[in-house]
């Protein structure tokens, strides 16, 4: 990577900027290499993510990765696989779970980052407020965005988020993981075998 795209890395790990609204000390949680094919775009980290400092290191996931077809390996190589959420620190819970991602984040760097991502030829939205800063239409219900994938396809997938807390949401739903689910898979792999050429 350029020299400048580390240098903007450094400054993202070290930002401070919504230090004083957290419950917590601040620890950005991502994944980037300018070289990657497929962006994760999430919502924040989790409590355990936070902990770990690892993207994705709990149960969302472990099913993510199943959702996709993919290793652990595969996954946690920033080469092939960006992984920038809307908030890049733990926010937090509230009543009802985590509280949503601090948009000073975004703001900050989300459009810096996006910029260096000249290879990216698949972004898996998950969750309303990134189905709301990724999608170009006025913002949809997650299960009208998730339903209308097709008119993405194949560059942009929403997709729920991968939570636990979205177990019933799945079983509501069968289409997504009779229909959505294959076809997210065999596009995966055909990026990263992309990527391998």
């Amino acid at each position: 990577m350029t020299t400048f795209v580390n240098q903007l890395l450094t400054a993202v790990r070290a930002c401070r900027i919504c230090e004083a609204q957290l419950p917590h000390e601040v620890r950005p949680v991502l994944q980037f290499h300018a070289s990657a094919r497929i962006l994760i775009a999430g919502q924040a980290p989790g409590k355990k993510v936070h902990e770990s400092g690892v993207p994705f290191d709990d149960a969302s996931g472990k099913r993510l990765r199943e959702w996709m077809g993919v290793t652990p390996e595969v996954f946690y190589d920033a080469e092939k696989i960006a992984i920038l959420p809307i908030g890049f620190c733990y926010p937090g819970t509230g009543k009802s779970g985590d509280l949503p991602p601090r948009s000073e984040c975004a703001a900050a760097w989300r459009e810096q980052l996006l910029e260096y991502l000249d290879h990216l030829e698949l972004t898996l939205v998950l969750g309303g407020y990134a189905q709301a800063y990724h999608l170009d239409k006025a913002q949809l219900p997650v299960t009208e965005a998730v339903r209308s994938w097709r008119t993405y396809w194949p560059t942009v997938v929403p997709l729920p988020h991968p939570s636990p807390r979205n177990n019933l949401w799945i079983r509501r739903n069968p289409w997504f993981e009779a229909e959505l689910l294959p076809v997210l898979r065999k596009r995966v792999a055909e990026v990263l075998r992309h990527e391998s050429d």
